[in-house]
């Protein structure tokens, strides 16, 4: 299913250097089979930006990813609860709790770098950054501290993509 958006990781294989970034090409993010083995074999997303006002799109993301049965932890120090889970402030709290697969971003591109350190810290799989969210020192971070990366892709689009068992 194609988005009718450039993405930098559709002409990549799985775990390879995109090639369409002009000096940015030694950072690898997930192909789409990379994507899909990497959301069939998740169990716990931690999703930092994630919101209870329905109206933002990590809440739509946030209740698609609760109905396809993944456990997932809102990460937002403004929130208490989303969708009937409780919320925290930080990953490292949401590492308390389990092993992290998936650390999915709703921030600002800007404001990632951090992230993935701390999503390296906490030795999350992977590191998501949503549509429209593209940073690749952040990337960088993430893949020298061996987590793959997704960037500028919604999960839950990717999970539509996914085949029905």
């Amino acid at each position: 299913m194609t988005t009718g958006r450039p993405n930098p990781s559709h002409t990549s294989s799985p775990g390879q250097p995109t090639g369409d970034r002009p000096g940015r090409d030694t950072v690898p993010l997930l192909d789409d089979q990379g994507i899909l083995d990497l959301l069939g074999s998740a169990r716990r997303i931690a999703v930092v930006g994630a919101s209870s006002n329905p109206a933002r799109p990590s809440f739509g993301v946030f209740r698609t990813l609760l109905a396809a049965g993944y456990q997932c932890v809102p990460v937002n120090p403004n929130e208490t609860v989303v969708l009937g889970v409780p919320a925290v402030a930080t990953l490292a709290e949401a590492a308390a709790g389990g092993p992290i697969d998936i650390v999915d971003v709703f921030r600002r591109a800007e404001l990632t770098e951090e992230i993935a350190r701390d999503a390296v810290a906490v030795g999350a799989r992977a590191l998501w950054l949503q549509l429209d969210v593209v940073n690749w020192e952040s990337a960088r971070i993430a893949a020298a501290g061996g987590l793959a990366v997704v960037m500028d892709r919604c999960t839950a689009i990717e999970l539509r993509r996914m085949p029905r068992s």
